[in-house]
């Protein structure tokens, strides 16, 4: 079995960042829950690659200072100046401009799933058009998610989280 190792992000996300610069796709496991409800701490993957054209609704990998980076949906277009927010955060944005983009996610590999959902398929673009539209009541969505549903089905947030940790 593979030695797992653990690296600082500000370390993992340069060298990730160099491989998109170099033209390569790059499939990384989410840390963090500024993205719930959709995409959970250790449970998917992001497919990242170099990115042509931004849209709104986008999720990019962005380098908002130096060494923090964040795996954001792109909420605002305003010429270089790109606005940016988790889907589960409920305020707090972030700005940046296009050249701290350092790749679009491409595809999301969701609940342990071997098969990707592609950030181009009609079902990606609904969901992404819906969660945007309900941000003055996405507050009662994830204290719902958070409350209710986790508790309800543990097991497969953890059952998930196990089995791409042992394969990683």
């Amino acid at each position: 079995m593979p030695q797992l190792i653990s690296l600082p992000n500000e370390v993992l996300l340069a060298e990730v960042s160099q491989l998109i610069r170099e033209g390569y796709s790059v499939t990384l496991t989410v840390r963090g829950f500024s993205m719930r409800p959709f995409l959970e701490d250790r449970r998917d993957k992001a497919v990242l690659a170099p990115y042509d054209t931004l849209r709104l609704g986008d999720v990019i990998l962005a380098e908002i200072t130096p060494g923090h980076y964040v795996l954001h949906r792109i909420v605002g277009l305003d010429g270089d100046t790109i606005t940016l927010m988790g889907d589960g955060n409920l305020v707090g944005r972030e700005t940046c401009t296009r050249d701290q983009v350092r790749g679009r996610a491409t595809a999301f590999y969701r609940k342990g799933s071997e098969r990707s959902v592609s950030t181009d398929g009609r079902l990606w673009k609904t969901y992404s058009a819906l969660w945007t539209r309900l941000l003055p009541v996405r507050r009662y969505l994830l204290a719902f998610y958070r409350l209710v549903w986790l508790r309800i089905h543990p097991s497969t947030l953890n059952r998930h989280t196990n089995e791409t940790q042992k394969r990683i």
